[in-house]
């Protein structure tokens, strides 16, 4: 056996398929053997590995071993004469394998290799290539200084960024994305180190293969798509603290006493450092829309005041408490309100603006009319707020829209222009599956991936891709990969690298589209029906349903408390609920890893399966109960849900 292939699977099931898809292509012309790690998945990749690629050598595990732990299952298996681990979110070309294998055939110094990886959008991905992480490249590293100067040799040896990407280069440190081992070389060094779960066994490694004599490589003369995030997201504060602490393990096991304890305490100052700045980065993109507009809203009721003072009062009618005090909270209203109206969506829309704000005035004017004289004032101070608040909010909306552009398009959301590539058969299996996925796409037409030979049903070939994209203005490419190449996917990707294009691959029969937007973000995924409940739309329903039952049920708990099984736990529910810890309505998790095959969502109150007979209750009835939940979500759904489940509203 020449080659044995390792992938370790965990709740990436649309991606492993597209993975696998290119992996069996790659290995044609190559004596090749494959194996999937799956530990412990739940989102359906055993029966999607048993049906559709019953040759590969499948290894279960009962609980997440962690990536080292699993890699070292297969390996210990392998026959190979190399070792190729490789990540689920990955396609490879065609010709990859044999290319690799037939460097590290002429190169027999060489104990690992690397290649050349691209995002989802075809940028190059810089940890292609990286120097060993000392604590001085560490903290050029954390601190941006290799960002800011990538070409120098001093700063920029994180990613080796002064090194030609398209050059061969002897380097540090290999990507765990795509590692390929010389079977020789794990025997003398040992296999993945196990002390590491996630993240750092790849330096590891690299490592340990120069200190046994052997030389790692960076080989650009191949290139794999590798959807960076999918299989974890890195932009997490548990992915910051995982991440650190391997760096802390390393330095352990390799570095002096004296300077690893250096390293150590210059990780835990970065991990609070990254982890400060990703907690002000998230606060900061929910919140700083909504501040604007109360500043902006506040400033003009500053400036209104006065002027209405003069002409219906005396000036200083309106006392401190109520400017400081009683503005703020109408503004904090009306701002709510404008969030569950769906003001804060995108694309912007000023008719639910309208709706938050009149929907928020109404809120005001039944607590002003329960206040007692002395802290009423004006009505019109509300109804002209109203207007003021409108007025400030669309006019943010407006510049926005000026200055910014596409994140604060008024109006509805032109579909994106989209153009498949690959034969007829496949483009119509693509055109449905996007039809049934509600995607709004706007078919401009078919791209043949061969020399056009039916005039009429082609609006071009592939390699006219390029005036194709911008005489129809393209916005994004799929790719059937049933009919076209991964190689020449790869290389449509990287030659339109000057149009801000989207790209996806739609694997053989598969019911979903596959892409990545960017080096930052996960992948993106089109499946057929599935995960509605993750619509922003749909989410912000659900806590609006759980805070109007919520209340609905504490004005009524004198009343509906002696309709419920569990009375005093009903008090805490309708707290717990309004906290926002809890949700009405939620999945039955049987484990803990239940929900990694769903979209997040609050532990419920009434579980999807409280209609269903207990004795009906198994796994799959769950599993599928969850799903359809989750796949098809309604305020409907949870208003029959709790009706019908009323008595148990009390339940813990």
């Amino acid at each position: 056996m020449k080659l044995s292939v390792v992938i370790v699977n965990y709740n990436v099931k649309h991606f492993l398929e597209q993975c696998l898809h290119s992996v069996e292509k790659a290995s044609k012309n190559l004596a090749t053997e494959v194996f999937v790690v799956d530990n412990n998945s739940v989102d359906g990749s055993k029966g999607m590995l048993l049906s559709k690629f019953p040759n590969i050598k499948l290894i279960l595990n009962e609980k997440n071993v962690g990536f080292s732990k699993a890699n070292n299952q297969a390996i210990r298996q392998a026959t190979g004469q190399y070792v190729l681990l490789l990540n689920p979110d990955t396609v490879v070309e065609e010709d990859t394998f044999e290319k690799v294998v037939a460097f590290m055939d002429s190169h027999p110094e060489a104990g690992g290799l690397g290649v050349k990886m691209i995002d989802g959008k075809g940028n190059f991905l810089p940890e292609s290539k990286r120097g060993l992480p000392t604590p001085w490249v560490a903290f050029y590293k954390v601190f941006g200084l290799s960002a800011i100067l990538p070409h120098s040799k001093v700063f920029g040896k994180y990613h080796l960024s002064y090194l030609d990407k398209n050059e061969l280069h002897q380097v540090d440190v290999l990507a765990g994305a795509f590692m390929l081992l010389r079977k020789e070389a794990l025997d003398k060094i040992g296999l993945l180190d196990e002390g590491f779960f996630m993240y750092g066994e790849d330096i590891d490694l690299s490592y340990r293969i120069t200190l046994g004599g052997y030389k790692n490589y960076y080989y650009p003369d191949t290139t794999i798509i590798h959807y960076k995030g999918e299989s974890t997201k890195k932009g997490s504060l548990n992915y910051v603290k995982m991440f650190y602490n391997a760096m802390i393990i390393f330095a352990n096991k390799h570095f002096s006493r004296q300077y690893a304890g250096f390293f150590s305490f210059f990780i835990h100052l970065a991990i609070y450092f990254r982890a400060a700045l990703a907690t002000m980065s998230r606060v900061f993109k929910k919140l700083w829309l909504p501040l604007l507009d109360f500043t902006m809203i506040f400033l003009g009721f500053y400036w209104l005041l006065p002027v209405w003072e003069n002409i219906k009062y005396v000036p200083d009618y309106y006392p401190d408490a109520f400017i400081f005090l009683g503005i703020p909270a109408y503004i904090f209203i009306w701002l709510i309100a404008t969030y569950y109206s769906g003001g804060y969506e995108k694309p912007v829309s000023l008719l639910k603006i309208i709706r938050g704000i009149v929907s928020g005035t109404f809120i005001i004017l039944i607590i002003y009319s329960l206040l007692p004289n002395s802290a009423r004032f004006s009505r019109a101070v509300i109804l002209m707020g109203a207007v003021l608040s409108f007025l400030s909010v669309a006019f943010i909306r407006l510049a926005l829209n000026f200055f910014v552009g596409k994140d604060f398009t008024l109006g509805a959301r032109k579909p994106k222009r989209v153009a498949i590539v690959g034969l007829p058969a496949e483009t119509c299996r693509i055109e449905s599956m996007l039809a049934q996925t509600g995607v709004p796409a706007n078919i401009v037409g078919c791209v043949s991936p061969v020399q056009i030979s039916e005039p009429g049903v082609f609006i071009g070939s592939v390699d006219q891709i390029d005036e194709i994209v911008r005489i129809n203005a393209i916005e994004e490419l799929i790719f059937c990969s049933a009919d076209v190449s991964s190689r020449t996917v790869i290389k449509t990707m990287l030659s339109l690298s000057d149009f801000n294009l989207e790209y996806k691959i739609a694997p053989p029969g598969s019911i979903s589209i596959i892409g990545s937007n960017s080096i930052d973000t996960a992948g993106d995924l089109y499946v057929v029906n599935v995960n509605a409940i993750t619509k922003e739309k749909n989410r912000r329903n659900k806590r609006l349903f759980d805070i109007l039952v919520s209340l609905a049920l504490l004005i009524s708990f004198p009343l509906t408390v002696w309709l419920i099984e569990k009375k005093r736990g009903l008090f805490f529910n309708i707290f717990n609920v309004l906290g926002h810890r809890f949700s009405w309505v939620g999945y039955h998790v049987v484990n803990t890893e239940m929900f990694l095959g769903l979209p997040v969502i609050k532990p419920g109150v009434i579980k999807t399966t409280d209609l269903m007979e207990v004795g009906k209750r198994n796994f799959d009835a769950i599993d599928r109960a969850n799903m359809l939940y989750a796949r098809d979500y309604s305020v409907a759904k949870d208003f029959e849900f709790v009706i019908k489940a009323f008595k148990k509203l009390g339940q813990s």
